[in-house]
């Protein structure tokens, strides 16, 4: 079992940045593709970014490409999600997750074994 533990939410303007991280403790951590979901006020949950396990490859989703950046740490078992030029619509809970099966990116959640219990950004117009 992995425990996925996110951090780094809050409340913020339009155009701030927030800085995510999930903290997924234990030897495992570079046997596993990272990613990030987020779910919005009614709305579905949707891939937002994915690390492969070296952190050489990434994947977003094309609304936060340019503005958003996933990175890794596999000395300190972190992922982190840094969110620049955020806009209203990134609001939502924002979910950090593992894939165990795969080397590269993946996009789909069904493809992601292990979830977090997610952090809020919110931000105002």
């Amino acid at each position: 079992q992995v425990q996925l533990v996110e951090s780094g939410g809050g409340l913020v303007q339009a155009g701030d940045s927030l800085r995510l991280s999930c903290a997924a403790p234990g030897r495992t951590f570079g046997t596993l593709v990272m990613g990030w979901f987020r779910q919005g006020p009614g709305k579905e949950r949707e891939f937002v970014a994915a690390i492969g396990r070296a952190g050489g490859s990434t994947a977003y989703v094309d609304s936060v490409k340019g503005r958003f950046t996933i990175s890794r740490d596999n000395t300190k078992n972190t992922a982190v999600l840094q969110m620049n030029g955020l806009k209203p619509e990134d609001t939502g809970v924002y979910y950090c997750a593992a894939a165990s099966r795969y080397m590269n990116p993946r996009t789909k959640s069904n493809e992601f074994d292990y979830w977090g219990r997610g952090t809020q950004v919110t931000v105002s117009s």
